[in-house]
């Protein structure tokens, strides 16, 4: 049981790692410098999307993360029964996993937000049309709250899974 258990530790955290660092680096760092960078900045995330294997690694480290994580207390709460689960630990994880099973949600979305931008910049004829820019700004600010929301849930799920086991309440 002991080497079951590391593995799954391992994988949580390694796959937390990859998951939670990917997406705040794209929501505080690349996705800004790509709005202000215009072309080429579309072209880099167009490249980034579908040239590279980033959504589908990020997609994998989060469900990875997820599954370790829900066995993971499964084990602690044994079968999801035991006293623990209303104690410190045990509401501490809980609410973490909340956390992240939010910023999976919205990281789901913003591959979908980012195709639809995509296509609608594709529809352009040179400048945008009042439309089409109203359009895009709409996209534009959904996909920064999107963002926002993974962002900031993926963090304070982070910050939970750190902290945890020394909750007492």
């Amino acid at each position: 049981m002991d080497f079951v258990l590391l593995v799954l530790r391992l994988l949580h955290i390694l796959g937390g790692i990859f998951w939670v660092g990917g997406a705040l680096a794209m929501a505080f760092f690349i996705t800004p410098t790509i709005m202000s960078t215009a072309e080429a900045g579309q072209k880099f995330m167009g490249h980034l999307l579908t040239q590279t294997k980033f959504s589908r690694m990020m997609t994998i480290a989060a469900l990875a993360t997820i599954l370790a994580g829900f066995i993971l207390y499964w084990i602690d709460s044994a079968g999801f029964t035991s006293d623990w689960m209303v104690a410190g630990p045990g509401i501490g994880f809980g609410i973490g996993a909340f956390f992240a099973l939010i910023g999976f949600g919205a990281g789901m979305m913003i591959p979908r937000g980012g195709a639809a931008m995509a296509k609608l910049a594709a529809q352009f004829k040179g400048a945008p049309t009042p439309d089409q820019q109203e359009q895009m700004t709409a996209l534009v600010k959904r996909q920064k709250m999107i963002s926002a929301i993974n962002a900031h849930s993926l963090l304070a799920a982070a910050i939970l899974m750190a902290v945890a086991r020394y909750l007492r309440f």
